[in-house]
């Protein structure tokens, strides 16, 4: 839900050539990154049928529901995805990792939100989930204050629940943004989105059903900003909804992951943040403490150690743009970093 390509908000808008944040359009993936405190991105943030990979078996894959009360078995470690493809992609990687230190694997991919996999976590259902610190720490602490990438991972190692842990972060990040089209940020003067207040009640803002909600959706944009839009529409967690949306006019604002390639390739404008709505977004492994050997530990930390942002949106825009099967870009990696 949120984690930032490295992009976190700057002090400038990020403007994207062609490409943006990456939520996978690709038949197996369904967009977010993130990216929500509740989580998403493209944190749900694909829609189109998922993908499974060479890690594990589909038949069990969980339905957007929730998916299946099974409790895993005590020798396998089941990695979850959220329902947008960098968050499928980073499970890939995930459990890749674990299978070539001869760790048992199977994955259920594509499952939902961040309200809809935690209870898979913490009813044993699955094991293991790529995260965003900022947006689960959040969704852990209404209250939380943390910004920065320290001071947030710090507070959400004293948040997670006790069956619950999470490893080493990567300094890869991937956050949610406002983002818009060259053409409305010219035309209204939009640099942050402080920008948008005397004028987002002529624009539709277009994001994740859970953005009405979130305090990193509508309520947090009137909360730190004043900034109230004409209308919301629900599309997905960055994904191909919300991306074409963007493109055809039917919104002028949109939730983009930071990482989405998308951004870049159209040349459009992730508004600054100021005020930090978005916290630090650094990608990391959610684990079920009691899976988490030092086997496990150390694989999974292994692969954080290698996540920038840099790695993370060209990952993306392999996936996203190019079309590359997630599980091929994930094995990729793996190879070319000694992790699988």
């Amino acid at each position: 839900m949120s984690g930032s390509a490295a992009a976190g908000r700057g002090s400038s808008p990020t403007r994207v050539g062609s490409s943006g944040r990456i939520r996978v359009s690709s038949p197996p993936l369904v967009p977010r990154w993130r990216r929500s405190a509740s989580g998403s991105a493209w944190r749900t943030r694909c829609s189109s049928a998922p993908t499974y990979g060479p890690y594990g078996d589909p038949t069990t894959a969980s339905t957007p529901s929730g998916g299946s009360k099974t409790t895993a078995a005590a020798d396998t470690i089941v990695v979850g995805s959220a329902n947008f493809p960098e968050s499928t992609l980073l499970a890939q990687i995930y459990a890749g990792a674990l299978t070539a230190k001869g760790v048992k694997v199977s994955t259920k991919l594509n499952i939902g939100s961040r309200e809809t996999y935690i209870p898979g976590l913490q009813d044993g259902s699955i094991d293991l989930i790529p995260e965003y610190s900022g947006v689960l720490l959040q969704y852990f602490d209404k209250n939380a204050t943390q910004v920065t990438s320290d001071d947030v991972y710090a507070a959400l190692k004293t948040k997670v629940p006790a069956k619950l842990t999470v490893l080493d972060q990567s300094t890869a990040e991937d956050k949610d943004s406002i983002t818009v089209t060259k053409q409305t940020a010219d035309k209204y003067n939009l640099k942050s989105i402080a920008d948008l207040q005397p004028v987002a009640g002529q624009l539709t803002l277009g994001g994740p059903p859970e953005w009405k909600t979130r305090q990193t959706g509508e309520p947090g944009l009137k909360a730190k900003y004043n900034v109230t839009f004409k209308e919301f529409k629900s599309l997905d967690a960055g994904g191909p909804l919300t991306i074409n949306a963007l493109k055809n006019g039917s919104i002028q604002a949109a939730d983009v992951f930071t990482t989405d390639p998308n951004i870049v390739a159209n040349g459009w404008v992730a508004l600054e943040d100021p005020k930090f709505l978005f916290a630090a977004q650094n990608v990391l492994p959610l684990i079920n403490k009691a899976k988490a050997s030092q086997t496990v530990s150390d694989a999974l930390n292994a692969v954080s150690a290698k996540l920038t942002t840099e790695v993370l949106l060209d990952l993306d825009k392999q996936v996203i743009l190019d079309k590359k099967d997630p599980a091929e870009v994930a094995k990729s990696f793996l190879s070319s970093n000694g992790l699988g």
